[in-house]
Order: C-alpha cells, then sequence, then structure tokens
C-alpha cells in the first residue's frame, strides 16, 4: 500500500500570489480563477503520483524461502533466525549442525557460553568461540542484526589457522629445548676444563672432551635436519624435474646410511633400472634417514631389509624393514612429527634429532608420493614410500595421481 501523500501547501500558495498578480495586471477575475483551479488541481495531482513513482522500484522484503536460497550453496555454515529462532539454516550449517537446528531456538542450537553471550548482547557484533564443534575447533561467529527481529549469523572455521600458529609455537619450544640440551652440556663441561687448576684427572678430562665433541655432533646435526627441513618446505609446491636411476640411488645411500659397521646387517632387493623424476638429494636423504632409523631401532645384530620394486601400474614402492621391538599403536600417527619419539632418552643416546621422519613425510609429499608406517611389537617396523614412477619413454607424466 502506498504511504499518503501530503498536499503542497507551499506550491498551493505560489499559485494563489501568482493570481492576485494576473488580477493587478487587469486579467479578469474569472480567467484569473481558472488558472489557479487548475494550477492546483494539477499540483494535487502531481502529488498523488510522486510516492507511486518513488517507490515503484523499491523491492519488496525477502522471505524466508528466498533467504534460504540466497545462502544455501555459501560454503560458510549461515544461521537465520527470527526471535532467536532458527528459519534458515543453510547446507554447510545444517552438515555441521544437523538439519534438526531448524526451529530451534539458536542458543539451544549452538549450546556454548560465549555463543550463547553473543546472541544476548545488544551491541557484539562478533565474537570468537574455542570449541563450539568439537574440543579443539576454533569459530568466528558474525552477527548482523535486520529490520525487526531478524538476525543473520555467519559462522567462519578458524580451526586450521590456529592449528598453524600452535604447530608454530610447538616448533619454536621444542627446537629450543632440543637445541639449549646440548649447548648446555658443551658449556657445563667447557667451563669445568676452564676452571680447572691442573688437578683434573687425564681420563676424566678425556672423557670431558669425548661428551662435549658428542654434544657438539649432536647440536650439528640437529642444525642441519633444521635447515633440511626448512628448504623442503620451501620448495614443497616445486614439482622435481630431474630423471633419476632410483635403483642405483637407493644402493649408494643406503650403503653410505650403513657406513663401515651396517653393511653386514643390509639385505638389499633392488630391482634395476627404476626410474622416478625427483630431487637427487632429497631422495638420498630420504633413503639414509629410514635405513639409519632402521639400523638404530631395530634388534641388535639383525638384518635390516631394503627393497626397491615396481608395484602397481607405474607406480614405484620402497620399502624398509627392520626386526626391532616395533612401535606401539598410539604411536603411529605422530611418528613423523616433529621432535616425536616413542622413547626420548634412547633416542637421544643414539644420536636422534626427532626430525628424520618429518623430513621422510616432506620429501614424499613433495614428490608427490605417499608413505605409510606399519609394526608389530616384537616383530619390527616397516616404512613404505610409493612414488610415481618413469618408464623408458616417459616424458614425466607416468605415475601415481590423486
Amino acid at each position: 500500500m502506498d504511504s499518503p501523500s501530503r498536499f503542497p501547501w507551499g506550491a498551493a500558495g505560489f499559485a494563489g500570489i501568482a493570481a492576485l498578480a494576473l488580477l493587478a495586471y487587469g486579467l479578469p477575475v474569472a480567467l484569473a480563477a481558472g488558472v489557479l483551479v487548475l494550477w492546483i488541481a494539477s499540483l494535487w495531482l502531481v502529488a498523488q503520483r510522486v510516492p507511486e513513482r518513488l517507490t515503484a522500484h523499491v523491492p519488496a522484503p525477502l522471505d524466508e524461502a528466498q533467504m534460504g536460497d540466497l545462502f544455501e550453496l555459501s560454503e560458510v555454515p549461515v544461521i537465520v533466525t527470527t526471535r532467536d529462532r532458527v528459519t534458515v539454516a543453510n547446507a554447510a550449517a545444517r552438515t555441521v549442525f544437523g538439519a534438526h537446528l531448524l526451529g530451534q531456538d539458536i542458543r539451544i542450537a549452538l549450546r556454548h557460553p560465549q555463543a550463547v553471550a553473543l546472541i544476548d548482547s545488544a551491541d557484539s557484533e562478533g565474537a570468537t568461540v574455542p570449541g563450539l564443534v568439537r574440543r579443539r575447533d576454533v569459530w568466528r561467529i558474525n552477527r548482523k542484526r535486520l529490520s525487526g527481529q531478524v538476525a543473520v549469523f555467519e559462522l567462519v572455521n578458524r580451526t586450521a589457522e590456529a592449528d598453524i600458529s600452535r604447530a608454530h609455537t610447538d616448533f619454536v619450544a621444542n627446537a629450543s629445548h632440543e637445541l639449549r640440551t646440548p649447548l648446555a652440556s658443551i658449556i657445563g663441561y667447557v667451563e669445568t676444563l676452564r676452571d680447572d687448576d691442573g688437578g683434573l684427572e687425564p681420563e676424566i678430562g678425556a672423557r670431558f672432551m669425548a661428551t662435549i665433541h658428542r654434544e657438539a655432533r649432536r647440536l650439528q646435526s640437529l642444525v642441519e635436519d633444521l635447515m633440511s627441513l626448512s628448504r623442503i618446505e620451501a620448495e614443497k609446491h616445486d614439482v622435481p624435474a630431474d630423471r633419476i636411476d632410483l635403483s642405483v640411488l637407493v644402493e649408494r645411500a643406503a650403503r653410505d646410511a650403513a657406513g663401515s659397521e651396517g653393511p653386514s646387517r643390509l639385505s638389499l632387493a633392488i630391482a634395476p633400472g627404476i626410474a622416478v623424476q625427483g630431487d637427487t638429494q632429497q631422495l638420498e636423504q630420504l633413503v639414509r634417514n629410514l635405513v639409519d632409523n632402521a639400523l638404530k631401532y631395530g634388534g641388535a645384530g639383525e638384518a635390516v631389509d631394503v627393497s626397491l620394486a615396481r608395484s602397481s601400474g607405474a607406480v614405484v614402492e620402497l620399502a624398509v624393514h627392520d626386526r626391532g621391538e616395533g612401535i606401539a599403536p598410539e604411536h603411529l600417527p605422530h611418528l613423523t612429527r616433529r621432535f616425536y619419539r616413542t622413547d626420548p632418552g634412547r633416542s637421544r643416546a643414539s644420536g636422534g634429532t626427532g626430525l628424520g621422519l618429518a623430513i621422510v613425510k616432506h620429501i614424499v609429499e613433495r614428490h608427490r608420493g605417499k608413505l605409510d608406517i606399519a609394526s608389530t611389537q616384537g616383530r619390527g617396523t616397516s616404512v613404505t614410500v610409493r612414488l610415481p614412477g618413469l618408464s623408458e619413454e616417459s616424458d614425466g607424466t607416468d605415475g601415481m595421481r590423486e
């Protein structure tokens, strides 16, 4: 319905003044009165039509069905409420909170103290809510009040950003701790030797020097692994382009990792002529890390099996198996985390930095491969790397595809 029009009294007064002026100039009274009546009538007609013209192109407010269609395809959960009751919930919101939230009080649907405080607040337009859906989730809730009792809630999942921030914080904390431990040991023994007034027995001094050397080498290994991990992460989006004879590389890198004492423990089963598209330095590091771990944590004197063969299709499968104590199932999902150790004391005693499998994981990801770790306690651990292989005539397009 059009709003009631207002008569233009100001314009009508101006018309009356104009009619009096016409009379003053000698126009007949009847003619001046006719002009006045026509003028005022035209003003009245215009006043009746103006509101209609002005409002003709104003769209009607969206109803609930139209609002639902508007937000349905949004990847972000969107909820519309009327007097705090959910009237619209798009597909993303129904996936997160369930289809039953339609018709519910939004406070009952969200069931979180901070979310309820936002809903009850008359001023706040948004809040960050941890643990809204799951314990470690972080969500940002934005609210926009519309006319009447209608409000639109947008829920943005910030969990990934929070996880990255936590991972960076944990990494810095762990790296600082790992660096501090050998440094403290080195400084302590050096100060002892420096303050010695000649009374220190040669055997003890030699033992101190051996400890300093061992801790310095450990510190060097840790710094090298940190730098290596940083380089691999910086290149993770660059697909390696070099064609590599993986058969030759695996045998060479495995023997290098075994050193002078390990060759007798290596059992190699490497198929010849297997090629991949990759980074030579990183693939050598991958093999050395896997063989080194297997030799360290495998049973004393037990053989370590290293095999390389073609799997289904053009996929290449590298496997390293030891016959050690094995790893408990609860540790397996965390083995590729930085600085994660199932036995910290044993790992440090053997010279491990806690970064070996993390480096392996990132190298595999950069080469568009897959990493699998399986272990049975009392029987040993197997690490399998699957990479896209190349045929003799390959142009680099063969291999694994997601």
